[in-house]
């Protein structure tokens, strides 16, 4: 057994860049994967909770305590290994064992039997013959749990979401006692139920006359424009695009037809378009539609109040005779054909729209509640029901969001497996089948795009977010394609094989509040979890939509329950913990900030409750806000943990859409856990403040040689902060005041108003400019003077700096790669024009969340205000760095840089000084912003010119500007007069080349720039 007070090897030394490495690759691999038995959301890679999970489990052979009986059989354990080297001293076994744990995050090598017997060998040698149990209370998808089986630790696995719970029984249960038989069985059965569902559906997807099969009809919901001369149906289309592959083209254009007496109409064809602009525009934006017959422009409102008319517009409009009359339009048709190649495309006929008026029919005549009718999400707020907007178009159920054909499909399915599971046999491959059900109406949807460059639907929840989809591809359940019932559940076959590995030991799952666990004190060995992010994801909102139909599939099914709100027949809403203020508590309390940090509180102190005196706890979190990790953090600190040790492990793709422009995380950050002691003395702030800006230093200098880049790099130095702090039970100033981890307004001192996390992001802040700039920061404490660069290239600096990617490129990244036709696992999906989870700025340019902005800049005397409308915008929460080119008419005035650049050669202007803001220093009192508004003269000096003057960025994108006109006369001369007067200018210049992204055009002129410097 491990000492209580040896160090595990997670609290020395970790191999991040490998782990990351592998990590990030895991998250590309769509088949075969156990991530593809079901969605969750927010899932740990397997690698990284391999890897993290045996440096929690193994003890650090360097340290006194270890036992010299682990080290004999580590050491067997590990030889015959490759990579691992010689391990003679106790440093070497240290190495070892590190790159033993970085080659098996390996996904090749996690069903490797020498792997696998030599990580069970490690922990029975650091645990005896009892195998030690993992605990995880937020289990979500599984990761943790199914990583503790592998490497021969005992699971519980335990989580608050039906869905969850129903997921975790198969992958730790199902799959571990059937193994691959299990495979088979459901290869069979799902075989049979689809067989049985394409006869009794067959009438609904009827073949074409020459033998080809359906495989997708696209839709578009439709509005009727409003011009009193018009009175056209607008189809909404963000795109006619059927297919844009490179080898071969096919899109729609449209001709208008006027016929006497009526509205005008569109008649569309297809057609080979040879460029881009071939192809008609979309006729929706940001909800504004555009009519194509008149060009009017229906404003948003009045489309949300159509389409809530319509519930949504999913379903098309019939008279008694069936013949369409509005709702929604088929656009086209998607075909295979034996005897030819590849998806084919064909315009609707009437016998399509046939099909779809008798589903209709069928489905009119269902029992009440047989169709999904529990209520969809509320949305709104600013915490995470943000992400909805179904209800602002009349989707006020579930059922809501499908058409008639594609409710009849799944509910078509359900009955089958609600047969096989109450007939009490393969209720294991029924759970399974479940689950493929749910995937199934994840592309089966009336939200589900058709993605034209890989020819498929797009998942309809591959984001924790539920916005509008104007236009849609139904697939056809009972066909072999994608989206199909049969991909679902082959898929989850393949899964299978890769999930069941010969485990030794047992794991449980049970639905449980993590604020209340079931087990009995001082029972697990390694408190393991990644608990909910805040307000960034919904789930039990999200993991409804899955729901109702796991409940039409296993209506008996104990885990499919709400035993926390009785009445309720979804996943349970009131004890989630999620920042939400769209909804309360049972008792009526808002779930605000407050409630988020109390709650966390009492799940971290039950894990405290059932952690043995020698155990050892991991934190996993990745929230891309301040505000959510001070809200983590306090409650982890009052349930008594202590922070020794955090590591940043990649596990995002750079290439996702939400990481393109942006400062979305790439890492998650593991917080290396222990209990703090019960007799911890009160912590001297004084020695915190001087210690602090050195730790974080040291960190960041660690983690740049690994890789870790911008907005990750500044959360990864919570955790070295934080072993500071979370030492202490209480942390007060010379003269007895607390400090805590937030502001306290009403506090006497300058360290308990402003709290210790700002004085984190402050140090971290520091550090960045000193990286990058080369200029050591003077510290708020100590009075030094302020770094010679002026605010505004400050704040750039580090803008672009946290900006800056992990995984990728600064900033910008490279596009998704594109994926096999047949590919239909979740990826990330075009973002929604109505969805609000990712908050938009109108133009182009990098942005921050405005709360971590202001969180850096504060503390460094930089307001963002005082710069918004020069080099920032603010909008909507978020903050956006003016790009270089919109600067021009700031800088030149209506003439632009060509005048100036004339004025500058001919010496009408002596200086580019003078020539810069030519419309303020015509203005009799010209607004001030810069840094000569803030600055007075000394005593006896007089009052400096209070015309706004150019300041060294200034003059640096007026240069890129010269460079970018072509005004090379003038950028000679600039940069001439640039040399004469300080080094500022090449200072920032070069310091810009390093943070700009490789492949931008702002990168492209400042190296021009710097290229033109004379020799």
């Amino acid at each position: 057994m491990i000492p209580r007070d040896c160090k595990r090897l997670a609290e020395v030394d970790f191999p991040i860049a490998a782990v990351s490495r592998h990590s990030a690759r895991e998250k590309s691999i769509r088949h075969g994967h156990p991530s593809t038995l079901h969605l969750w959301w927010a899932r740990r890679p397997l690698a990284a909770c391999r890897a993290v999970l045996l440096g929690l489990l193994l003890p650090d052979p360097c340290d006194p305590h270890c036992p010299a009986e682990f080290r004999a059989k580590a050491r067997a354990a590990l030889k015959g290994l490759p990579n691992v080297g010689a391990m003679r001293s106790d440093e070497a076994l240290r190495k070892a064992l590190l790159t033993f744990i970085a080659d098996f995050a390996n996904w090749d090598h996690s069903t490797t039997e020498a792997y696998l017997q030599a990580s069970r060998a490690l922990v029975k040698a650091a645990h005896g013959e009892e195998p030690p149990l993992v605990v995880d209370p937020f289990a979500g998808g599984g990761s943790i749990p199914l990583e503790a089986l592998r490497v021969g630790c005992d699971a519980f696995a335990s989580d608050l979401n039906p869905v969850a719970c129903l997921i975790l029984k198969v992958l730790l249960e199902d799959i571990p006692r059937h193994g691959a038989k299990l495979a088979d069985e459901l290869r069979r059965v799902g075989a049979e139920i689809k067989a049985e569902a394409e006869k009794e559906l067959a009438q609904y997807y009827p073949p074409d006359p020459d033998g080809s099969r359906p495989i997708a009809y696209l839709w578009a919901r439709t509005v009727r424009c409003e011009s009193p001369n018009c009175g056209a149906e607008i189809p909404l289309a963000r795109s006619f695009w059927l297919c844009n592959k490179p080898s071969r083209r096919r899109a729609l254009h449209y001709t208008v037809k006027r016929p006497k007496g009526r509205p005008p109409r569109v008649d569309f064809e297809i057609f080979q378009p040879k460029s881009e602009s071939e192809v008609p525009r979309a006729t929706v934006a940001r909800a504004n539609a555009t009519c194509p017959c008149c060009n009017t422009v229906l404003p948003a409102p009045r489309v949300r109040a159509q389409l809530a008319a319509q519930r949504g517009g999913a379903d098309t409009v019939f008279d008694e005779d069936g013949r369409r009359i509005g709702g929604a339009l088929l656009l086209a048709v998607v075909t295979l054909n034996h005897n030819a190649a590849g998806r084919h495309y064909r315009l609707p006929t009437k016998r399509d729209y046939d099909a779809v008026f008798t589903a209709q029919k069928a489905v009119a005549k269902l029992a009440r509640g047989a169709v999904p009718d529990e209520p969809s999400p509320v949305g709104g707020g600013s915490g995470a029901g943000r992400a909805f907007a179904l209800r602002n178009y009349g989707m006020e159920t579930w059922g809501d969001l499908l058409m008639g054909r594609q409710k009849l499909a799944l509910l078509t399915m359900a009955r089958k497996i609600r047969g096989l599971s109450q007939a009490h046999r393969n209720r294991s491959a029924a759970r399974l089948l479940a689950l493929a059900v749910g995937k199934t109406a994840d592309l089966g949807n009336a939200l589900a795009p058709w993605k034209p460059d890989a020819e498929c639907p797009v998942h309809f929840l591959a984001r924790p977010a539920m916005g509008m989809a104007w236009d849609w591809a139904e697939a056809v359940p009972v066909s072999h394609a994608s989206g199909s019932f049969e991909s679902a559940y082959e898929r989850t076959a393949d899964g299978i094989a890769n999930t069941h590995f010969a485990a030794k030991t047992e794991a449980s799952s049970q639905l449980a509040d993590a604020a209340s666990c079931p087990l009995p004190d001082q029972t697990c060995g390694v408190w393991f979890t990644d608990p909910p992010y805040y307000d960034a994801i919904p789930y039990a909102d999200l993991s409804d939509f899955f729901l109702v139909w796991l409940q039409r599939s296993l209506p008996r099914d104990p885990l499919l329950r709400n035993p926390f709100e009785p009445g309720s027949q979804l996943s349970p809403k009131c004890p989630e913990i999620v920042q939400d203020e769209v909804k309360t508590t049972a008792d009526g309390r808002p779930k605000d900030r407050s409630f988020f940090e109390d709650s966390m509180a009492i799940a971290f102190g039950e894990g405290r409750r059932i952690l043995r005196e020698d155990g050892v706890a991991c934190v996993v979190f990745a929230h891309k806000t301040t505000e959510g990790w001070e809200a983590l953090l306090s409650g982890m600190r009052r349930a008594g943990w202590v922070i020794t040790a955090s590591w940043p492990v990649t596990t995002e793709m750079g290439a996702r859409l939400r990481a393109r422009d942006s400062a979305a995380l790439a890492a998650s950050v593991h917080l290396i856990c222990r209990p703090r002691s019960a007799d911890a003395p009160v912590g001297g702030w004084e020695s915190i403040l001087r210690e602090l800006p050195r730790r974080v230093a040291e960190w960041m200098e660690r983690l740049s040689g690994e890789g870790i880049r911008g907005a990750d790099l500044v959360f990864s130095c919570i955790g070295p902060a934080m072993e500071l702090f979370s030492r202490y039970p209480k942390v007060e100033t010379a003269e007895g005041e607390e400090v805590g981890l937030a502001p306290n307004p009403a506090g006497k001192s300058p360290a308990a108003q402003r709290g210790f996390l700002s004085y984190v992001w402050e140090a971290v802040g520091r550090a960045a400019l000193r990286q990058v700039l080369g200029v050591a920061e003077a510290s708020a404490q100590n009075g030094a003077a302020a770094a010679a660069l002026e605010d505004d290239a400050r704040l750039t600096a580090l803008f672009l700096w946290t900006l800056q990617a992990t995984n990728g490129e600064n900033g910008r990244t490279a596009e998704t790669p594109r994926r096999g036709e047949d590919d239909d696992e979740p990826e990330e999906a075009d973002e929604s024009e109505e969805s609000s989870a990712s908050p938009r700025l109108r133009g182009k340019g990098y942005a921050l969340i405005y709360d971590v902005a202001r969180r850096f800049a504060q503390p460094l005397g930089m307001h963002l205000e005082e710069w918004e409308g020069r080099i920032i915008e603010i909008e909507k929460g978020v903050v956006r760095l003016i790009p270089v080119t919109d600067r021009a008419r700031q800088l030149f005035g209506e003439e632009g840089a060509a005048a100036v650049a004339e004025a500058f050669e001919s010496g009408r202007v002596r200086s580019l000084q003078l020539g810069l803001f030519p419309e303020e220093e015509a203005a009799a009192v010209p607004t001030i912003r810069g840094r000569a508004a803030r600055r007075r003269g000394r005593a006896g000096e007089p009052e400096p010119d209070r015309r706004r003057q150019p300041t060294t960025l200034d003059r640096v994108h007026a240069a890129m500007l010269f460079q970018a006109s072509g005004q090379s006369g003038a950028l000679r001369a600039l940069l001439a007069e640039e040399q004469d007067r300080s080094p500022d200018f090449f200072r920032l210049a070069n310091a810009l080349s390093a943070l700009y992204p490789r492949t931008s055009e702002e990168k492209r002129l400042i190296d021009a720039v710097l290229a033109a410097v004379p020799r």
